[in-house]
């Protein structure tokens, strides 16, 4: 017999910042895709591995998760709404519209708020992204990653090189506010002609937001696995940072800047979920797996769909495990979050040492000072985890 699942109890504890103040958002993650790509470590199930997935019992799981939220919370509205996986569009337009309506039910969004889902090319069509729009999404963030078959075969992505740019303006015509592109940079065997028609590609389809990563290897995925045994190369460091900087240069060129290290948007197309994560405001992350913060603590839900929804059926939080950041955690995660932003950190948040570190840092070209914030130069940058770990010391 299969043993009854248990989760574990949040505490109830004075929270930093419980009140209304700063953002609020939520976040969905949809478990399933259609295949697995050999990059990813994400918490997701092929149908297979779930022997057949039942999309329809996990809103229905979910809904009930996002009830008993919204219980300990206390009328949180969402400014900002963020479905991501996993491949939310294999849900379909139907589904998701469902999904945004518990939503509004249990949290209510608040007046503006931005509801941004991912999405998939292979899993779109016309019809999923005016059923979406007409439910109340304003944003899409599609997974491009490359218009090269040889960077897509690398990655096991099965999408055809053109269909996300068809996709793209498929979004565009069903009215959406913003079309935010992945991209991955660095794959073995992608050449700079590569990248570089991949970004004009997402410009030419009408996105206002990129993100471009670094590709990395992951531990456990099948892409590991062909760079342990030889039939890979490792991702070469200096060709990554080489790759950024020409992702930099040509989106600079059409009009976009860089606001995070990892991303680029038009004037007020930044996307605002994102900008609450690194900007250390509070979230509710629902969904098997969905890590949560509420200003003092950080928990994570239980992995696999099956236990997620069997706890919901006994109306228990999916709880796995929850930390709680002390004073010294929360400075080390603002000095780390804030640094990466266009916007910089504040000099007044440092100690003496640290202060002192960030001057050196400055001497070496790594960062700039009105005196008042610090700033990431553009070779900062490239080194931006190891600029965050010389100031903490």
């Amino acid at each position: 017999m299969t043993p009854t699942p248990t989760a574990v109890a949040l505490p109830e504890v004075a929270q930093a910042r419980r009140g209304q103040d700063g953002p609020f958002g939520v976040y969905v993650h949809v478990p399933f895709c259609f295949t697995r790509c050999g990059y990813c470590d994400f918490n997701t199930y092929t149908p297979a591995e779930l022997g057949g997935a039942n999309p329809d019992a996990w809103v229905a799981a979910l809904a009930t998760e996002l009830e008993l939220a919204a219980a300990r919370l206390g009328g949180r509205r969402a400014d900002t709404v963020f479905v991501g996986g996993g491949t939310p569009s294999l849900l379909g337009g139907q589904r998701l519209a469902r999904v945004l309506s518990h939503v509004r039910e249990h949290f209510g969004l608040a007046d503006g708020a931005e509801v941004t889902t991912e999405a998939n090319p292979e899993s779109t069509s016309p019809e999923f992204f005016e059923a979406i729009r007409a439910a109340g999404y304003t944003r899409v963030s599609l997974g491009m990653q490359s218009v090269s078959p040889f960077v897509l075969g690398t990655l096991d992505r099965i999408h055809s090189p053109g269909r996300p740019v068809a996709a793209a303006r498929e979004v565009r015509a069903a009215g959406f506010e913003h079309l935010n592109i992945d991209l991955i940079y660095g794959t073995p065997g992608e050449t700079d002609d590569d990248l570089l028609r991949s970004v004009d590609a997402a410009l030419e389809a009408g996105a206002d937001h990129v993100s471009a990563y670094s590709l990395i290897v992951e531990d456990g995925t099948a892409l590991a696995r062909r760079v342990r045994s030889g039939e890979l190369p490792a991702p070469e460091p200096d060709v990554a940072a080489h790759r950024y900087e020409l992702v930099d240069a040509r989106l600079r060129g059409a009009g976009m800047d860089w606001y995070e290290v990892s991303n680029w948007s038009r004037p007020g197309a930044a996307c605002r979920h994102n900008l609450g994560y690194w900007g250390g405001g509070q979230w509710w992350g629902a969904g098997p797996g969905a890590h949560s913060f509420d200003g003092a603590l950080r928990w994570w839900n239980v992995k696999h769909p099956n236990t997620y929804a069997q706890l919901l059926d006994q109306r228990a939080l999916p709880v796995a495990g929850f930390e709680q950041l002390s004073a010294a955690d929360r400075h080390t995660e603002e000095v780390m979050l804030a640094l990466r932003m266009r916007d910089g950190l504040a000099l007044s948040v440092l100690d003496a040492g640290e202060r002192e570190r960030a001057a050196t840092a400055v001497s070496d070209g790594l960062l700039d000072t009105d005196g008042q914030r610090l700033v990431l130069t553009d070779r900062g940058r490239l080194l931006a985890d190891a600029v965050v770990r010389s100031l903490l010391g």
